[in-house]
């Protein structure tokens, strides 16, 4: 069975960091573009970051880009976002994503999620 399973999610004041985690069993991250998404109360949700199969491209939101950064542990097969800087404007649930073909910013192309994480900033 694929699964996605995040962490990391906690609560921080503005200007702290928080690194999220998202563990994949059943699929190899190798094998697949990896994305972080966001989703505020009554907001859609948004594309946060994304990395290749390869790890060799990466794409960010322009909100968070020079903030956040998205990696990628082959060995682990767990994709991470480090967040810095963080702002209360971060607060949302975040999702990891798995999709099967190249990167994209669009969540409907992604073929698998997790349960998502809450991340709250406090002002």
């Amino acid at each position: 069975q694929m699964q996605l399973v995040e962490s990391g999610g906690g609560l921080v004041q503005a200007g702290g960091s928080l690194r999220l985690s998202c563990a994949a069993s059943g699929l190899t991250i190798s094998s697949n573009t990896m994305g972080w998404f966001r989703q505020a109360p009554g907001k859609d949700r948004e594309f946060v970051a994304v990395i290749s199969w390869s790890g060799s491209i990466s794409d960010y939101a322009d909100s968070v880009k020079g903030r956040f950064t998205i990696s990628r542990d082959h060995a682990k097969n767990t994709v991470y976002l480090q967040m810095n800087s963080l702002k209360p404007e971060d607060t949302a649930v975040y999702y990891c994503a798995a999709d099967r073909g190249p990167i994209s910013t669009i969540h409907s192309r992604y073929d698998y999620w997790g349960q998502g994480t809450q991340v709250t900033v406090s002002s």
